[in-house]
């Protein structure tokens, strides 16, 4: 668990940590705070004692209205259910050089 974190979050539910969103389009045009979408991609903090497939740790992406928003000493979390992930995000490792012949 997160050292600052003070949630411990009930049966299926996760605390959730928003990821950044993008401050550039993709033809490199620079995005005011007010139109940036925000992601649904997050990373889970902490989970219940009724979670089975997601850890903390896991990056994941949910539904855009599943998780509730709340503010603990300054800092935004996402508590949401497990119902409401879609995926865990996967982190392809990158290929050193040799390891393919």
């Amino acid at each position: 668990m997160n050292a600052k974190l003070k949630l411990k979050p009930l049966s299926d539910k996760l605390v959730l940590e928003q990821v950044e969103a993008e401050t550039k389009s993709a033809a490199g045009i620079i995005l005011p705070s007010d139109s940036q979408e925000k992601p649904k991609q997050a990373r889970v903090l902490a989970v219940g004692s009724e979670v089975k497939e997601i850890k903390a740790g896991d990056m994941v992406l949910y539904k855009s209205y599943g998780p509730d928003e709340v503010k603990v000493d300054g800092d935004e979390f996402l508590i949401a259910k497990e119902e409401d992930i879609l995926a865990i995000v996967e982190v392809a490792k990158p290929e050193t050089k040799g390891s393919k012949k």
